[in-house]
């Protein structure tokens, strides 16, 4: 499987928050279609959680999606666009966090 789209046009970012706009030179910022799509009162509730859960471990939101993925064995690679060189790195570094089962099986309760 090659997921694309994996940081669901950038709510699973970080950098949107619950309760505030979307940042006016952002994918959700600019697309109205996207974020009636992905920014709902449960995906804010699960990033709320996933940001917890990532900030308590020394990880970015962006670290958690890309490891979580990286770490499903039908997935061959992950793919994600950058309009910037330091989104290339942060890319790059991303599936450096080894998850470990129990870090799995918490993010499998998140999302549920």
């Amino acid at each position: 499987m090659l997921p694309f789209f994996p940081l669901a046009s950038g709510l699973l970012t970080g950098k949107y928050k619950r309760g505030q706009a979307a940042p006016d030179d952002t994918r959700l910022g600019k697309v109205q279609r996207l974020r009636d799509i992905y920014v709902t009162p449960r995906n804010e509730e699960i990033v709320e959680e996933l940001r917890a859960f990532a900030d308590g471990r020394g990880h970015t939101m962006l670290e958690l999606a890309f490891s979580w993925l990286a770490a499903r064995p039908q997935v061959a690679s992950v793919i994600a666009g950058a309009t910037r060189v330091e989104q290339v790195e942060q890319n790059a570094k991303a599936t450096t966090w080894r998850l470990s089962a129990e870090d799995m099986a918490e993010n499998d309760r998140i999302t549920k």
